[in-house]
């Protein structure tokens, strides 16, 4: 019985997991479908990724200290909740509004969500190794929600039904986020007391993080932090549009070839996990990111001069949208990279304070670099709009550069009492 129980709870997780994956990563997808259908410009349909990450950034740093009262399952199924009523009003009301509304409520229940899961995930595993475990499914059921994302947006923009037809998907999301709520709400979760913060907590997490913000290594890292999400935001959801519109594709088709994107993303992950335990994670970084400028550099002259005349079929697909993505195999590697060098150098107890800086930093990122994107479409057109990237790509090389510095000081430092 136990094991049943247990097992429910992990599968609500997954699912819950799986379902913002598929609606936080359609943001490029619904960028493409709201210039198309809603008649906004480009640059105002960018805003939806700051709705998202805002939204993300700003309850991160609201909810810790009131979650563990609350109740972690109990903030889990609320959040679902109001993301399957954003869900059923997208196709009730088919307004741009309404979509930044969607996209709003999406990343202040995602904040709540994750915070919620990932303490969840001490609740139920025993060790280091099954932590890890566990972590590593869900983490892994969350890229499969991302990949099965655009393949079910694509067959939704595929069918009859009129520019707004598309928002049929949205049903189907709305479903899936109460079957989580209702497998959460059947699923105990033994919560201990020993997690609920005493008054003044929430105090002294806010004097804790201006602490650790004081300390050189930390700005150097969120700096890091800050301009990959950037330039991964910037690429990954202006890429179903890069298609449409410099590539020529069908909408569909768009969209589905994205889907690569995340796919480079998993197996530049997994393949970094291998490469570590025989390479720098300096050296290995600063070959990522110069495999990255190579990318930009010698697709998109290919982009600019597809020509298509025919009809297109996955056959007579132009080179460079199948290169495109290979901007996410390289770049893969290093925002856990960092993370996890960076966390490695700092004490365990300011190890929730980090995560929290993390997300609020990767936050703004994401919303800086749609952006400054969509505003780069808009004057430079697409093929010039991905150029910008390589200035992010090369500060990051600097940015990098000091990372280092700073890690090798604070190791030093670390063993000079020993050395006493």
């Amino acid at each position: 019985m136990a094991v049943s129980a247990n097992f429910r709870i992990k599968a609500a997780l997954a699912l819950t997991y799986v379902v913002f994956a598929v609606l936080l990563n359609s943001v490029g997808t619904v960028i493409l479908q709201s210039v198309q259908s809603f008649g906004v410009s480009k640059l105002d349909a960018s805003l939806l990724e700051s709705f998202k990450d805002l939204s993300i950034a700003a309850t991160s740093v609201a909810v810790v200290s009131f979650l563990p009262r609350f109740g972690y399952r109990r903030a889990m199924m609320c959040a679902l909740a109001f993301v399957s009523v954003a869900c059923a009003l997208m196709p009730l009301w088919p307004t741009f509004a309404t979509t930044e509304l969607l996209f709003a409520t999406v990343g202040v229940s995602f904040a709540v969500t994750k915070i919620a899961l990932y303490t969840s995930v001490g609740l139920l595993t025993r060790g280091q190794a099954e932590h890890a475990s566990l972590t590593n499914i869900l983490e892994g059921m969350f890229m499969v929600g991302t990949l099965s994302g655009y393949w079910l947006f694509s067959a939704f923009v595929s069918t009859p039904g009129g520019s707004a037809g598309w928002l049929n998907v949205y049903w189907v999301l709305a479903a899936a986020a109460l079957l989580a709520l209702a497998l959460l709400a059947s699923s105990p979760l033994r919560e201990v007391d020993g997690a609920v913060r005493l008054p003044g907590a929430a105090r002294s997490s806010w004097r804790e993080s201006w602490r650790v913000l004081a300390r050189p290594l930390v700005y150097v890292f969120l700096l890091s932090a800050f301009l990959y999400v950037l330039i991964e935001q910037s690429v990954g959801t202006w890429l179903p549009t890069f298609n449409r519109e410099v590539l020529q594709l069908p909408t569909g088709m768009s969209v589905q070839l994205a889907s690569l994107f995340a796919g480079m993303l998993a197996i530049g992950r997994l393949s970094a996990g291998y490469l570590l335990r025989r390479v720098s994670w300096y050296v290995l970084l600063n070959c990522c990111i110069a495999a990255m400028a190579a990318v930009i550099v010698l697709t998109l002259p290919l982009a600019g001069a597809v020509k298509l005349d025919a009809p297109i079929r996955w056959i007579s697909v132009p080179v460079a949208a199948y290169l495109m993505p290979m901007f996410g195999l390289f770049m893969a590697p290093i925002y856990p990279v960092i993370n996890s060098v960076a966390l490695s150098a700092m004490p365990p107890r300011l190890h929730a304070t980090m995560a929290g800086l993390i997300v609020v930093f990767s936050a703004l990122g994401g919303a800086s670099g749609s952006r400054v994107t969509a505003m780069a479409f808009s004057h430079f057109g697409g093929q010039r709009a991905f150029y910008w990237s390589l200035v992010p790509v090369t500060l990051l090389i600097a940015a990098l550069f000091f990372f280092r510095q700073r890690i090798e000081q604070a190791t030093y430092n670390a063993a000079k009492p020993m050395a006493r």
